[in-house]
């Protein structure tokens, strides 16, 4: 519940902060695409992450350091957002630009909306759907370059339509944490998900190695311990305190500022080209975002 105007704009920062971190992990999932596999970049960043989650929880209650009867939820966002979506992720960006991948996740909150409808039954207005329609539009236009001729002769690029798959992998985590935080700390079922999920992403990862190994260097261990310390863990703590100061609506509304940092960060650090579609499809992805946030948002006020 918002009480103070200091509240609000503190929340409206660490939300901010929390989708720029996410945005380098896009910028920089995006760089090392030729030294490290998906799988292995997932399971080192999670890894880092767990130790940072152990330190901050290792004072809170019992209650919320171990799984209670909330383990069913706990499990699907372990299997939707650590096992798939980051690796999804990062494997769609060994074939597509950081810039294409930032725009498409922008679908993000959408996805959520339109899952938490079919699933957990939370009202879906006309308006919303707009919205996604909107997005949609957005992403087919960013997908095709803006030219079917283009599209007709060299196909979808594969990496964009697995950034989509990632995109929608997010929107069923996003439900599955609704399920988890009704009884604990979203802090908590973030950290209790990465625990459950880890050990999998380890095994995999060994199993990468036999096709793509790692290429190891000072330089890629710096980036996975800051990848595991700034867009994991502090990513996600500042989201979830963001959250609890602006309620979800309102920090979705804000979630669709990850486009907008991962296409500006694309461009400067990684020399990416931004072109008319991309300018066209990531306005009508945001706005059906904020337009679909917003009443959404509203809808829960009444």
């Amino acid at each position: 519940m918002i009480t103070t105007r200091r509240d609000t704009l503190t929340g409206i920062l660490f939300v901010n902060i929390a989708t720029f971190s996410w945005a380098t992990n896009i910028i920089l999932g995006r760089y090392l695409r030729a030294e490290i596999g998906p799988l292995a970049l997932t399971a080192t960043r999670y890894l880092v992450a767990a130790l940072a989650f152990a330190l901050i929880l290792r004072n809170a209650p019992a209650a919320e350091r171990r799984v209670g009867d909330d383990l069913k939820p706990l499990l699907a966002m372990a299997v939707t957002g650590i096992i798939l979506f980051a690796p999804l992720l990062y494997f769609g960006l060994r074939y597509t630009t950081a810039v294409n991948s930032t725009l498409i996740n922008g679908m993000g909150p959408l996805m959520t909306a339109l899952f938490a409808a079919w699933l957990i039954k939370e009202p879906y207005t006309k308006l919303q759907l707009g919205g996604a329609l909107l997005a949609m539009v957005g992403v087919v236009l960013l997908i095709t370059g803006g030219s079917l001729q283009t599209l007709r002769e060299t196909g979808v690029n594969p990496g964009d339509l697995v950034i989509l798959v990632a995109a929608a992998v997010w929107g069923l985590y996003s439900v599955a944490g609704r399920r988890a935080t009704r009884n604990r700390t979203p802090l908590s079922a973030t950290a209790l998900s990465i625990y459950m999920g880890l050990p999998i992403l380890i095994v995999a990862a060994l199993i990468e190695q036999r096709t793509v190994p790692v290429i190891y260097s000072p330089r890629l261990l710096l980036i996975i311990l800051y990848l595991g310390v700034v867009p994991a863990a502090l990513g996600f703590s500042l989201w979830n305190s963001g959250v609890k100061k602006l309620g979800t609506g309102g920090a979705m509304v804000f979630y669709n500022t990850l486009p907008l940092y991962g296409t500006i960060l694309g461009s400067l650090l990684l020399g990416e080209h931004v072109g008319l579609p991309h300018l066209l499809g990531g306005t009508l992805i945001i706005g059906g975002g904020v337009v679909s946030a917003l009443v959404g948002r509203k809808g829960r006020k009444r």
